[in-house]
């Protein structure tokens, strides 16, 4: 029994390097195993399901490379694979359409899930930042369902014009943020592992990859962090035969 888990790929056109590299991943890596989760951030940016239907239309190559992806990990799944797709920051319009074309399910942010004999809880990771007061009123900005609905009710060029203008706000907030603002907020974790029972937590989002121990209800715990992928090196983690999670970078060449 294998299971991986990725976040963070953040593909889009003007990045054929991960687009390729992930797309081998999938053929060598992936193929074979039982099960593949995807923490969000899968795409940069996701303007709604219907950018599938211009794939010959799209100048800026999105819908392609959506399609190209979609086909990818349908072929996975059709080879016995489980995939689960889980909303980002970036791609929280991802919907069902896409999951199906895929052949994949949509997995609500948080799940607990039982990977071998452990429950572990599964996070995007971006609500954990609470210090990023301004980020998080944004988040339940774009959660809600009657926003999502306004924007997903906008011309397609108006969206793409509004993804554009989002991820620049982005970059330019962040420039101005400490450090400690934009990654997890350490009592948040130890109070969301508590609410939900759980003793090991996996996220991506904060672009730190790393392995933390701390204590949950008098309990060793522990908190992986997936890194993003980037041009030459991706990030996985792997659960063999109901074991401990092992986090590791690996070459995209």
């Amino acid at each position: 029994m294998t299971t991986l888990l990725i976040s963070d790929l953040h593909l889009h056109p003007g990045a054929p390097e991960i687009t390729e590299g992930f797309l081998s991943w999938l053929d060598e890596r992936a193929q074979g195993c039982d099960s593949l989760y995807i923490l969000g951030d899968f795409f940069e940016a996701w303007i709604g399901d219907d950018l599938l239907d211009l794939v010959d239309q799209d100048p800026t190559g999105n819908a392609a490379l959506a399609a190209r992806i979609a086909a990818a990990l349908r072929r996975l799944s059709e080879s016995g694979t489980e995939i689960y797709l889980m909303h980002g920051n970036r791609d929280f319009l991802l919907g069902a359409r896409f999951a199906n074309e895929a052949g994949a399910s949509l997995l609500p942010d948080p799940s607990v899930v039982a990977l071998g004999d452990e429950r572990v809880l599964l996070m995007h990771g971006d609500s954990l930042c609470t210090l990023d007061e301004a980020y998080q009123t944004f988040r339940a900005q774009a959660r809600n369902p009657l926003w999502q609905e306004q924007v997903m009710s906008m011309p397609i060029q108006d969206r793409i014009a509004l993804a554009r203008q989002l991820r620049e706000q982005s970059g330019e907030a962040n420039s101005n943020k400490a450090e400690d603002i934009m990654d997890v907020t350490p009592e948040e974790v130890v109070k969301v592992m508590a609410e939900h029972g759980v003793t090991t937590l996996i996220h991506g989002h904060t672009h730190r990859p790393a392995v933390h121990e701390l204590e949950v209800d008098g309990q060793p715990a522990k908190r992986y962090v997936l890194g993003d992928w980037q041009p030459g090196k991706g990030w996985e983690i792997v659960i063999e035969d109901g074991g401990e999670p092992k986090l590791q970078a690996f070459s995209l060449s």
